[in-house]
């Protein structure tokens, strides 16, 4: 049987779109959901456009109900996957899959992560810091912000002269490129309702 993945973003869903397009043909997994807190998201067309079907819920659906994990649960979904998603993920969600959740951050954790560091305040914060590289990171989640145990990360150069267009540009491309790829190995090991290694 196919292992089933959620999607959990926020936004425009670049991520979503190329994990989509990795599973489409999977013959071991599908993207079964995608869920938003923004019923304006660009990802819903997304999903639309993968006939993958799509719940948007609001900020007491998630965090005061079970409506959530319930439909989850009722999806026979294996993974979730947190792909540009700016709310905090609640216990009720951590205790139903338990290092079943993962997440992708714009920069190499520890660093530059927590509360209100996403997307370009992450990128800005770490040129106006005049890095010499930076990257993305892959890790579970848990209750706290970007503080999950850490699953993968790749690294680009900054050179001199790169702006925020450049190092975000940089840094989707390794996203796009890797995460899919993460993604399915994680899959591989999904072991009963825990990722093992």
């Amino acid at each position: 049987m196919k292992k089933r993945i959620a999607i959990f973003a926020s936004g425009s869903g670049s991520n979503a779109q190329k994990i989509m397009e990795h599973f489409k043909y999977s013959q071991d997994a599908e993207v079964s959901l995608i869920l938003t807190n923004n019923p304006e998201a660009y990802v819903l067309q997304r999903a639309d456009n993968f006939e993958v079907p799509s719940h948007v819920f609001d900020r007491h659906e998630f965090y005061h109900t079970d409506h959530i994990v319930e439909l989850l649960n009722r999806m026979q979904i294996d993974l979730v996957v947190l792909a540009g998603f700016l709310w905090l993920i609640p216990a009720n969600l951590l205790k139903a899959f338990p290092e079943k959740i993962i997440n992708i951050h714009p920069a190499l954790l520890p660093a530059y992560g927590g509360k209100g560091m996403y997307g370009d305040r992450v990128h800005q914060a770490i040129l106006d810091n005049k890095e010499e590289e930076s990257g993305i990171t892959i890790h579970y989640v848990n209750e706290h912000f970007d503080e999950g145990e850490i699953i993968y990360q790749a690294r680009f150069r900054i050179e001199p002269g790169d702006n925020l267009e450049m190092v975000k540009f940089k840094g989707q491309q390794l996203e796009h490129q890797h995460f899919p790829k993460v993604i399915e190995n994680l899959l591989k090991k999904v072991d009963g309702h825990k990722l093992t290694d």
